[in-house]
């Protein structure tokens, strides 16, 4: 079958790593389904795999691909839920000790097919077509679980996103407006802030600017490049939920300000199989469609690598067959 997959890890230069061609077809274990994929997203999760990060040298060559939508051999239309857990764990998905994602022991979604465990296919919202619901899996889902989990905020409070036009960013702006937050957004050129205010952020500003008063929450996914900016702008008692460091992991933890201040800092990773049912219910009830940046062939999946590594997005790239 065609696919798109790392054929070997490559710390230094991912994309030489990136391989367009054919794989075998997949079998189909007990407990298991096909998703015959129609459309696929493209996350930094991606990018980490080609670089060997979180996969066993020997896991490889791995298509890529965490997240998506399909159909299955039945006629059934679905979202796959990329999270998957040890067949005996209970609880939240996100914590069991030996989760994986699509794409670290799973054969990704970024091929004609994917074999993916029964409970890993949720019904697609017929509101859906399949490339907006293919942003669900990663994207969506982890900005849902970061304001409505995490973040502890309530409908007329204020929110921070760092940054405007990636996909959880994007996501976040939809989502906060549509539950009745104050949507507050950074980003780094005109184009981007002037996204963040057509998808419903209330006001937008440079990247490290002055607020005009102290926020509820900061949701975080740049990382050392924004991190002092995210403390100084929380009120007393405010929260900042941090899902990614795309600039950077170590920044100054500023931990006099955190502790006089009692501010809180939340992780978040992801979501669990029901937080992505009750998204998907969500955004077809609200009517809501996530922004997408571009659609690809997913032959031309290296220009899409390509795009996201340079921050030339708009929104979420996804790629369809």
């Amino acid at each position: 079958m065609f696919a798109v997959y790392a054929k070997e890890p490559n710390a230094d230069d991912p994309l030489a790593s990136l391989t367009v061609g054919e794989r075998p077809d997949p079998e189909v274990p007990e407990g298991f389904v096909r998703v015959s994929v129609r459309a696929a997203s493209l996350n930094m999760h991606d990018v980490w795999t080609l670089r060997g990060v979180g996969i066993k040298p020997e896991q490889f060559p791995m298509i890529l691909g965490c997240d998506g939508a399909g159909v299955l051999d039945d006629g059934t239309e679905v979202v796959l839920h990329s999270v998957v857990n040890d067949p005996s764990w209970r609880g939240d998905d996100t914590l069991d000790p030996k989760r994986t994602l699509l794409t670290e022991k799973l054969q990704g979604t970024f091929a004609d097919s994917v074999v993916v465990p029964e409970r890993n296919v949720l019904p697609k919202p017929a509101g859906l077509s399949f490339t907006e619901a293919a942003t669900m899996g990663t994207a969506w889902l982890t900005a849902y679980r970061m304001l409505f989990t995490k973040s502890g905020l309530r409908p007329g409070q204020t929110m921070l996103v760092q940054g405007a036009s990636g996909g959880v960013s994007t996501a976040l702006v939809q989502l906060g407006r549509a539950a009745g937050y104050r949507v507050w957004v950074t980003g780094r050129t005109e184009e981007k802030r002037a996204l963040a205010e057509s998808l419903g952020a209330h006001r937008t500003f440079e990247p490290g600017a002055r607020l005009p008063e102290r926020v509820d929450a900061v949701f975080e996914t740049v990382g050392k490049a924004t991190w002092a900016h995210s403390l100084k702008s929380l009120r007393p008692g405010g929260i900042v939920v941090v899902s990614g460091s795309t600039s950077g992991p170590d920044p100054s933890a500023d931990l006099q300000r955190v502790f006089f201040l009692q501010l809180r800092v939340a992780g978040s990773t992801m979501g669990t199989r029901d937080e992505l049912a009750d998204l998907l219910s969500y955004v077809d009830l609200a009517g809501i469609r996530p922004q997408i940046g571009a659609e690809l062939p997913l032959s031309d999946a290296e220009r899409g690598f390509t795009d996201m590594l340079e921050g030339n997005t708009a929104g979420k790239i996804v790629f369809t067959r």
